[in-house]
């Protein structure tokens, strides 16, 4: 069975960009493949080093986020990043196979580092080498198959390069890993931002109540070329029938609105509504599912306590290997 490799940085609830991007896919695929999620809380030092207190008080919403959409402890394994010290050892090999200018021209890396305003000129090493670690998570677990949003596909092609390398010096130990992204590539932003994010304030957060899912619904960018409800409407890249495409299971209804928003024939409230409806109704079984694990800090710590027990014991074994291709003691 080939192995799945996916995760999320501890540094808040997950929101609705991450499901789509990722979390879908891993609950779909936890009975099709051996599935490893793991909590990235050294990766989320990378750019809350000052704030460790946010990073370790996350972990554990993390792991209910995902037990909360449908992962399944026993099928997959949920592990922390931070206890398996293999994949520290692991980055520190991989990083002799990249050079900084290959790092650089990395666009996931320019991206990230346009919206850190508070590094300037004082990115820190740990941040910058995020790709070379990044390969090495997906790595230690001989991960195949990597389900992660579009802007993550720089980071695979990466982890690629970084197998492919190793394999020719030392002898064919990893796989190519493959990118997986799903139906919607990215999810945009409340605001019309191209990515949904938690530090530009712009997502629906999986935990969300159903008054605040209403409230920021309410609030959401619409055509702004509209000044009034019996202007026609641009559909076309409007959020908030991007978010309608996505969560409202009556199509038959998104149309109809579609086909009304053009005419200038339906008011943005009753489309905003509409929306509502679905996405409290998306949610609503993710929210049942919580009730079981919300406050239960013993039964999350327990889950994730037993699977990075699992993890360990595959990372101990892909360490050997590459101790042995490289001839080290």
């Amino acid at each position: 069975m080939k192995r799945l490799l996916t995760g999320d940085r501890p540094t808040g609830h997950l929101h609705l960009g991450h499901y789509v991007g990722s979390l879908k896919n891993r609950v779909a695929f936890q009975d099709k493949y051996e599935s490893y999620i793991m909590v990235a809380d050294v990766q989320a030092l990378t750019d809350n080093f000052d704030n460790p207190k946010k990073v370790n008080e996350n972990v554990l919403k993390v792991v209910e986020d995902n037990l909360a959409c449908g992962i399944d402890p026993d099928k997959s394994t949920i592990f922390l990043q931070s206890l398996i010290p293999e994949i520290a050892e692991l980055t520190v090999f991989f990083a002799n196979l990249v050079s900084m200018a290959r790092l650089e021209r990395n666009p996931t890396v320019k991206d990230e580092v346009k919206q850190k305003d508070k590094f300037k000129d004082s990115l820190p090493l740990g941040f910058f080498m995020y790709p070379v670690s990044q390969a090495a998570d997906i790595l230690v677990v001989k991960g195949e198959i990597v389900p992660v949003g579009e802007d993550q596909l720089p980071h695979i092609e990466q982890t690629r390069e970084i197998a492919r390398k190793f394999n020719n010096i030392y002898g064919n130990v990893f796989p190519e890993p493959k990118g997986f992204v799903g139906d919607t590539a990215r999810l945009v932003g409340l605001d019309n931002n191209a990515k949904m994010s938690k530090s530009l304030n712009n997502a629906i957060y999986l935990a969300d109540s159903s008054d605040v899912v209403e409230k920021k619904v309410m609030g959401m960018y619409t055509d702004p070329n509209r000044v009034r409800a019996t202007d026609p409407g641009k559909v076309e890249g409007n959020p908030v029938f991007i978010y309608h495409d996505i969560f409202n299971s009556d199509k038959e209804k998104v149309e109809e609105l579609k086909a009304r928003y053009r005419e200038g024939k339906v008011v943005d409230v009753e489309v905003k509504k509409e929306l509502i409806s679905a996405i409290n109704g998306f949610l609503e079984p993710v929210r049942e599912r919580r009730v079981k694990y919300a406050g239960n800090d013993k039964l999350l710590t327990e889950i994730l306590m037993d699977g990075t027990k699992r993890a360990r014991k595959v990372a101990k074994e892909t360490m050997k290997e590459v101790r042995e291709s490289m001839r080290l003691f």
